[in-house]
């Protein structure tokens, strides 16, 4: 890999690198493009840089591609106009111009602004494209060099996350055309991976890894080049086709799937561009797998299959698109546990926590090839398998799974509950593991009043309310199977969960449910937003459910923006946290959805309302995995986190189940209903269309409408196709 330092605007001090703060570079923003396996992060201007927080680069299958690509005037970088991608992610645009051009003596030969370059790149089938269009507007013609720079270290993404490894694979080095170089690595799992870079024909070389565009724009004149990178392996191989025809497929994809999906159009521009940048993230981050589409969980650090983040994903959209949801479920059955193994911590019938590929995964130098350290996936595959019935009534695919149900029913009994107190718990199996095993996973996420870290066994709050729901719609489905011993058994079992569940974990204190019992079974009193989650699930004591929500919403727990983790008058409280103190959209968008079905509307409309204010000031409108929980201030936009993954799919799912939630909409399957209880709208929004609703066969339009001077809502049936009834019930 070249030197980060031999460019003008990073300085090396020791091994770290920094940025002039009067670059450009110094601006870390990225940008995202991603299709299947492979994705890009990129810098404002298209480029890749192995500074800042390390993250740039082209990657395939867990490993880094490409880790340093520059583009250059001469050996100026280019100035940087403006920076966007398309609103459906397929395309990255960058309008670049050129800085003063000047020969040895310091004469100005082009000034600065005469030379337009549009630089666009896009993904598509393991192959990364890109075209420079380049438009002279001096009064004279101008000879100029664009050189673009590569390099690729072939980093593991565990070691671009800061690991280090005691031994590498080898860099291959590989005879190069004019048109054409390879940058390769033999890794020391036995793979091959190999970076092709090739040019459509027109004039160009190759040195030094680098293409070279040497040209004569006349006055006013134009030119352009195309030139693709191909990311392969022994197994993985691609096709570059021509520029054009690439785009045109990929758009054509992005079409289809667009045109597929229901429909939400709302009388809030600022609302209409939330959800449509939600649904281009979710298209992009839907990944084909021989068993479905699969939400990965988030880019960069996150492109690979999650069990939890897959499962709330396909929950929090499946009133709008249950295609998801099917994925999901075939893709973790595949994958469900079947033997005992430490170091991974499998154990039969446990669901999938992640799934890497890259060569530390390989070679076992992370324990997270298949890792199933997770206490909620398998309860939440069940519930989702529940859900995923209801909304669909697909009885056969049911059956087809069943047996994944009951081999998780049975890890929930046999090996979730370690104690047989009737509470599941999580306790690490190996010493590589994850130390916390629900969503919050950080070290020191789970702990006392006092600040003291809490020892496992651990049981937390909303597993227990996951383990309640997860056997409620079991028995459902076994009763629909025809199994109604087992439905009546799994009903009982839920109905003692819950008993248990109030006895164990209210705390009159705190007016909540407690964080966790640690492994002596004393509560964690500590006020958190994992109590929310028992109101998503319908676990709750109706009165304790309101005196839950009212804990949320006072001003030491309800930022502004959002519900944080922690309420700011705990001992381990810190706004920058990435578990203590910060706001999750999709933790917000559960308990939004567990006040509605209580009927605390109101406050759904609360938690509704905040995030799309917080929509408008990230950028793109794209809701990050998480942001600091800072107190909301007048004229201020919340603050970043610094490493969030955006898109990250949850998130950006999050939009769906808080709307679900204040319109009320249900869709039951098997009675071909579409049931609406009790909408409500926030004041900044007067109209909702769902369009294309579908409920088997049928479909319909439903126009949600506030009534002038009036908290109702009214809600009409603008088109119905098919057998589907609508009730709204209030």
């Amino acid at each position: 890999m070249s030197d980060p330092s031999t460019f003008s605007d990073v300085i090396r001090v020791e091994d770290q690198y920094y940025i002039l703060a009067t670059s450009a570079l110094a601006d870390e923003r990225t940008r995202v493009l991603k299709h299947g396996d492979l994705f890009g992060v990129f810098d404002r201007s298209g480029d890749v840089y192995p500074v800042g927080l390390g993250e740039q680069g082209l990657y395939l299958g867990g490993t880094r591609f490409i880790s340093s690509a520059v583009l250059r005037f001469g050996m100026q970088l280019p100035l940087l106009l403006s920076s966007t991608i398309r609103r459906d992610n397929m395309l990255l645009v960058v309008d670049l111009t050129n800085p003063d051009i000047v020969d040895r003596s310091g004469t100005v030969l082009v000034p600065r602004g005469s030379v337009h370059i549009r630089r666009t790149k896009f993904l598509w089938n393991n192959v990364c494209y890109e075209r420079l269009s380049l438009s002279n507007f001096h009064s004279h013609p101008v000879e100029l060099s664009l050189t673009l720079q590569l390099e690729s270290d072939f980093a593991d993404i565990f070691e671009v996350r800061g690991l280090k490894r005691e031994k590498r694979g080898r860099m291959i080095d590989l005879p190069a055309s004019n048109e054409c170089f390879t940058l390769a690595y033999e890794g020391l799992d036995g793979v091959v991976r190999r970076a092709i870079v090739s040019c459509e024909a027109h004039p160009s070389s190759t040195f030094r890894r680098a293409l070279e565009f040497p040209m004569t724009l006349a006055n006013h004149g134009n030119a352009a080049f195309q030139f693709s990178i191909r990311c392969e392996t022994d197994d993985v191989h691609a096709l570059a086709l021509p520029y054009d025809q690439a785009l045109d497929e990929a758009t054509d994809a992005v079409a289809g799937a667009r045109a597929s999906r229901q429909e939400i159009v709302t009388s809030s521009a600022q609302c209409n561009d939330w959800l449509q940048r939600a649904w281009a993230d979710l298209t992009m981050m839907m990944t084909p797998t021989s068993q479905g589409i699969y939400p990965y969980a988030g880019v960069p650090w996150f492109n690979t299959p999650f069990g939890r983040d897959g499962i709330i994903t396909a929950l929090a959209m499946l009133f709008v698109d249950p295609i998801p949801a099917r994925g999901v479920l075939q893709y973790l059955a595949a994958v469900q546990a079947t033997i005992t193994e430490q170091d991974s911590e499998a154990q039969p019938g446990k669901i999938l926590h992640e799934a890497r590929s890259g060569e530390m995964a390989a070679l076992r130098e992370i324990p997270f090839g298949r890792y199933y350290g997770s206490v909620d996936s398998t309860p939440l595959f069940i519930m989702l398998a529940g859900a995923y019935f209801t909304r669909t009534g697909d009885l056969d695919f049911i059956e087809s799974i069943w047996s994944n149900i009951e081999a998780a029913l049975g890890w929930i009994d046999r090996f979730g509950d370690l104690d047989g107190d009737g509470f599941v718990e999580y306790f690490r199996l190996s010493p590589r593991g994850l130390v916390h095993q629900g969503w919050k996973d950080s070290n020191d996420s789970i702990f006392h009043s006092d600040g003291a870290l809490a020892e496992g066994p651990i049981a937390l709050c909303e597993v227990q309310g996951y383990v309640y729901a997860a056997k409620r719609e079991a028995a459902i489905l076994a009763r629909a199977l025809g199994k109604s011993e087992q439905a009546a058994a799994l009903k009982r079992e839920s109905e003692k969960i819950r008993k248990q569940f109030e006895e164990r974990f209210w705390c009159e204190k705190l007016g909540t449910y407690v964080l966790a019992l640690d492994g002596e079974k004393r509560q964690c009193q500590v006020r958190a937003s994992n109590a929310g989650h028992a109101l998503f699930v319908g676990i709750a004591n109706p009165k304790r459910a309101q005196r839950t929500a009212q804990t949320l919403l006072n001003e030491a727990m309800f930022s502004g923006w959002g519900i944080r983790t922690l309420a700011d008058s705990e001992a381990r409280y810190n706004p920058m946290s990435y578990h203590n103190g910060s706001v999750w959209p999709h933790d917000n968008a559960l308990i939004a959805a567990g006040f509605a079905r209580y009927g605390l509307k109101q406050e759904a409309l609360t938690i509704l309302s905040a995030l799309a204010d917080a929509s408008t000031f990230f950028e793109l409108n794209r809701l990050p995995e998480l942001f600091c929980g800072f107190p909301r201030r007048a004229g201020e936009s919340p603050t970043l986190y610094p490493v969030a993954c955006a898109p990250q799919s949850w998130a950006a799912a999050s939009v769906f189940l808080l709307l679900q939630s204040c319109l009320g909409v249900s869709i039951h399957a098997l009675d071909q209903e579409i049931r609406i209880l009790h909408p409500v709208l926030p004041e900044s929004l007067n109209e909702v269309r769902i369009l294309g609703l579908r409920v088997g066969e049928a479909q319909a339009d439903l126009l949600f409408r506030r009534l002038p001077d009036s908290p109702d809502v009214a809600v009409s049936v603008l088109r119905r196709e098919g057998s589907v009834r609508i009730m709204t019930l209030r």
